[in-house]
């Protein structure tokens, strides 16, 4: 309680320091029995990390480099790959080590049984922009529910875009690209916010994306939903709670 006490003394005190910065708000849960051996816990201790933060990548707003993992696969349905849990980051760590090798910063998963879908980046949900139409996977079950793929979702709809959440073949993008149809990618998360993507590697493929640059509809949401957060930009999803 001491710990937790310090936190959230931290949390009313801190300012930030610039924009951009934020406070990153991780609740997490784990079982305390006294008991090694494999079965669900009785007792559990939830905890609540209060920490500063800044760009989730060093490159801040400017495109990152993704790769496609053919190889290694994350999580399948059935499984606990719509959840936030330990497993599902120790999944990852191979394909992202791969990524880094090859001077990629994330990893592009694919789906477990036909490693042909796309699912997510590690530390994001992944948006495409097809011929001006917004398209990003759908949830079945494998993929993470995150909020800011939920927020901009929302907002795109609201500037009166065109969404789709479907099945993606990633032989479906590397195609788009081909006839020039590509505009953007971009992920969301509740660190990365919305950051846009500049090259894509699939086997030998690489593809850049619009050349290398933020692309219109990744500012437009970056602009809104920081401005939403910061009390620049009026909220007109109800998104924004005062916390007295």
């Amino acid at each position: 309680m001491q710990c937790l006490m310090e936190l959230i003394k931290v949390e009313k005190d801190w300012v930030p320091s610039k924009e951009g910065e934020s406070l990153y708000i991780r609740p997490f849960i784990i079982a305390v029995d006294p008991f090694l051996g494999v079965k669900p816990g009785e007792h559990y201790l939830f905890i609540i990390i209060l920490s500063p933060s800044g760009a989730y990548y060093e490159s801040g707003l400017n495109p990152v480099n993704i790769y496609v993992e053919s190889k290694y696969v994350r999580a399948v349905r059935g499984g606990m790959g719509f959840a936030k849990t330990g497993g599902n980051y120790a999944a990852s760590l191979i394909g992202q080590d791969e990524a880094h090798k090859q001077n990629y910063s994330q990893v592009l998963w694919l789906d477990g049984v036909e490693q042909k879908y796309i699912e997510e980046v590690g530390a994001m949900n992944i948006f495409f922009v097809i011929d001006g139409k917004v398209v990003t996977p759908m949830l079945q079950g494998s993929i993470l529910p995150g909020i800011t793929r939920k927020s901009a979702i929302e907002v795109c709809k609201s500037m009166g875009l065109e969404v789709e959440e479907r099945r993606i073949d990633i032989q479906e993008i590397a195609d788009a690209y081909d006839a020039g149809k590509l505009n953007e990618v971009f992920g969301t998360g509740t660190a990365a916010v919305i950051s846009p993507v500049g090259h894509l590697k699939w086997g030998d493929k690489v593809m850049e994306i619009n050349d290398n640059k933020i692309g219109k509809i990744s500012q437009m949401l970056y602009d809104t939903m920081t401005g939403i957060q910061w009390g620049k930009i009026e909220d007109k999803f109800g998104w924004i709670v005062p916390v007295e």
